[in-house]
């Protein structure tokens, strides 16, 4: 009738099977989101000495499940609150968020002032300074790309852990804290600034002077950005926000393009100048080009979020996140070196040394609002308060995730619904208290790009020193020391340029007044 199959079993200890630990891993699904702890797999004894054919398809199913417990176990060791906080709560990222989280965070209205570098440093020296430190900064996005990821099996998805590992847990906090929380908090205050000040011109464009509608003061135009942000700020995660990264990113592309192509084909303004400004002395006109060189490093921002972007990610032996990340990553800075560089070469031709402080866009609507339709004025001013809506969740996201920390760690638990409304309502208050307390913030580019240069250039080449320790002496050993090194060296060049040009030069300092 049938065949006897004879199977040998290898005796049952009294203890009980032995259990293999694995390290805790993370599977990649919405359902697993809130708990992203599994435990060991047991290793049954059935299945060790199996002789018959007809087990074989077991016996393979079941070794195949094992290594990819042990492969998936291995690249996603993560920290079990994780899934709590609003940054990794979703691992469901792929590389075209990264590619719109990239683009949002590393272009707005800081590119605006890059023409302002062009009248200290002249044709030459500008594109020179400006490409070189392109490619500089993408070269540490690289790094810090491939530091996510630890040989065992850590990610590290924030800037500060990061640090931490590398530097050790008091230097790290030292040396990156105050720059990143300084990236997020500042930049937030300043887009309130910018927001805020560009509603009240869109509303004068487009109302003119026939509506008899009074009219907010800038105050008044503050709060109303504000509370636009606190409302989009209420989607819970950073994955959530990536339809808004991209609709932030349009925008961002668009309204730089449309600056600088009216710019180009209106005609010049009288009077424009391509010499470079001549300083009353040899210490000023240093301080001059540490200042420029500060703008340009301020152009290039998002350092600060390029871990938090990767950490959406799913990750595996096979799919790493590093792969997506980069690829999201080479297509966003494709796009903001089309951006930038017409922009701040055609922005300097067409205007030269009359550019301000004020940027692109007030150039723009000094020189050419009366000869320029109302539509595009109108258009790029909207353009200019949807990006910086945009680019203020994005930024906050950090805020909210670090205060949203303190509570878990305290309680242990999930932070409740109202409490995270609540916590990004603060936030909104505190950075509309800030704008309002310091409304000259946006003219301290110089200095904000000194402070924030390390972030950005040198500190990600002492992290690949200090985790991945190439061989000494060796090519990529000199590139990140030296790269490192000059990194510091300008920050603290550009910061004690900056503050001597505030001092010589004077500065328009009006607490609790915006204009």
């Amino acid at each position: 009738m049938g065949e006897v199959v004879e199977v040998k079993l290898s005796p049952v200890q009294p203890s009980g099977p032995p259990v293999v630990s694995v390290p805790p891993f993370q599977l990649h699904s919405p359902s697993m989101t809130r708990s992203p702890l599994i435990g060991g797999v047991p290793k049954s004894p059935l299945t060790s000495r199996i002789l018959t054919p007809l087990a074989s398809p077991m016996k393979k199913a079941i070794a195949s499940m094992q290594g990819f417990l042990e492969e998936v176990g291995h690249l996603t060791k993560l920290d079990p609150q994780d899934a709590w906080l609003p940054i990794t709560e979703s691992r469901d990222g792929n590389a075209y968020y990264s590619a719109f989280h990239s683009l949002s965070s590393g272009l707005g209205v800081q590119a605006l002032v890059l023409p302002l570098a062009f009248t200290t440093l002249g044709w030459i020296w500008g594109i020179l300074c400006l490409s070189l430190a392109f490619g500089w900064q993408l070269y540490t996005l690289w790094l810090l790309i491939q530091l996510h990821e630890s040989a065992s099996g850590t990610r590290y998805s924030r800037y500060l852990r990061l640090s931490m590992a590398a530097f050790g847990e008091k230097l790290g906090k030292l040396l990156a804290l105050f720059p990143t929380m300084y990236l997020s908090g500042g930049t937030c205050v300043t887009l309130v600034i910018i927001g805020g000040g560009t509603m009240k011109i869109f509303f004068q464009i487009v109302c003119d002077s026939n509506c008899n509608v009074n009219p907010l003061t800038t105050i008044e135009w503050y709060i109303v950005f504000t509370c636009s942000a606190v409302i989009l700020a209420q989607l819970p995660n950073l994955n959530s926000i990536a339809g808004i990264s991209l609709i932030g990113s349009i925008s961002a592309v668009t309204y730089c393009t449309v600056i600088w192509v009216v710019s180009v084909t209106k005609d010049r303004p009288h009077g424009v100048s391509y010499d470079p400004v001549k300083p009353t002395s040899d210490v000023a006109r240093l301080c001059g080009i540490l200042n420029a060189l500060g703008i340009i490093a301020f152009a290039f921002r998002g350092h600060n979020l390029v871990l938090e972007i990767q950490g959406t990610m799913p990750s595996s032996a096979k799919h790493p996140s590093r792969k997506p990340m980069w690829s999201g990553v080479k297509f966003a800075y494709l796009i903001i070196a089309m951006s930038l560089f017409p922009l701040a070469v055609g922005g300097y031709w067409a205007y030269g040394n009359l550019i301000k402080e004020d940027g692109m866009f007030a150039a723009l609507y000094n020189y050419h609002g009366h000869d320029t339709s109302r539509i595009i004025l109108g258009l790029t001013s909207l353009l200019i308060v949807i990006n910086s809506l945009t680019s203020f969740q994005i930024y906050a996201m950090p805020a909210f995730d670090n205060l949203e920390f303190r509570y878990i760690s305290s309680r242990n638990q999930p932070c409740p619904w109202w409490l995270r409304s609540g916590f990004r309502a603060f936030f909104g208050c505190l950075v509309f208290f800030i704008a309002v307390a310091l409304p000259f913030l946006p003219s301290l580019a110089g200095l904000i790009g000194g402070v924030a240069l390390p972030v950005t250039f040198a500190y990600p080449c002492f992290m690949w020193i200090q985790i991945k320790q190439p061989q000494k002496y060796s090519v990529i050993w000199y590139l990140n020391w030296g790269l490192g090194c000059m990194g510091m060296v300008l920050s603290v060049l550009l910061v004690t340029g900056a503050v001597w040009s505030i001092v010589t030069m004077g500065i328009e300092i009006h607490f609790f007044k915006p204009k």
